[in-house]
């Protein structure tokens, strides 16, 4: 394909839309859709002897259910739940297609279509390096031209790093707004202005078992923030003031929710509090 002499209007989206009716159109025209909102494409398959794992995630961003063929769709899912900049994702947004060179129609769904705070958008595929066999070399270039074409950025990702992800995973189980708690996080935010060690800190703010979630939770809305690729997070790990997340159902209702129910996450913080 030669970027030079394409258009915007050599592509075709066909997407569903949040109300459930099947359009299509150019690309040229159809851009400006709000795609973060939209319906999968297609459905997500589940039958005996599947090799890969589908399900749905619950995105703290969009308040809402955000679905993933893969537990590496799954992990990056996290990730741009995770990301501050995000306001906005859906999966399997829309099928692209467009004339290949032997004159042949080419289609393919992008992964994930996700919406920034500043406007722009992410297009992204998720397929690990050694899984990328011919066609979809070709599929993931034309997929990346046709987003230049429109402002769009594409990324193909793989496998994250390891430490990075167990790290965004457990933050991840303390990113509903129930575990905020207005009071302890004030606290937090003051004990850890300067800096220091995470057990320290928390234990200066009160009982570890019921000041950890909160304090998790502060880690994933990255109001408070750490290295995540440094090591695995533990009693000494360094926290400190972060930026806190603008945009997203998480931030807004986090503001306004007091109590919580600490059952649910006693368990998951006994091996906090030695």
């Amino acid at each position: 394909m030669d970027a030079s002499v394409l258009s915007a209007e050599d592509f075709e989206l066909e997407y569903v839309s949040a109300a459930g009716v099947r359009e299509r159109g150019a690309l040229g025209q159809l851009w400006p859709v709000t795609f973060e909102s939209v319906r999968p494409e297609r459905r997500f398959p589940a039958f005996r002897g599947q090799g890969n794992w589908c399900g749905w995630y619950w995105s703290a961003t969009c308040g809402g259910h955000v679905g993933y063929e893969s537990w590496l769709e799954r992990d990056r899912l996290v990730l741009l739940d995770f990301d501050p900049s995000v306001t906005g994702m859906a999966s399997q947004p829309f099928r692209l297609s467009w004339t290949g060179s032997e004159g042949k129609r080419i289609r393919h769904t992008p992964d994930f279509f996700a919406r920034r705070a500043d406007g722009t958008a992410l297009v992204v595929d998720v397929r690990p390096d050694d899984r990328i066999e011919p066609l979809d070399a070709v599929k993931f270039t034309a997929t990346a031209m046709a987003c230049s074409l429109v402002g769009w950025d594409f990324t193909r990702v793989g496998v994250p790093d390891a430490v990075l992800m167990a790290n965004v995973r457990w933050l991840a189980g303390y990113r509903h707004p129930r575990v905020h708690r207005a009071g302890v996080a004030a606290r937090l935010m003051t004990v850890f202005t300067e800096g220091g060690g995470l057990l320290h800190g928390v234990r200066r703010v009160g009982d570890p078992i019921a000041v950890l979630p909160v304090l998790f939770h502060l880690l994933w809305r990255q109001a408070l923030t750490t290295d995540l690729e440094a090591g695995l997070l533990a009693a000494d790990t360094e926290v400190r003031l972060g930026t806190v997340r603008e945009g997203g159902q998480d931030a807004v209702a986090s503001t306004a929710v007091e109590p919580v129910t600490w059952s649910a996450s006693t368990a998951a913080s006994r091996r906090w509090r030695r």
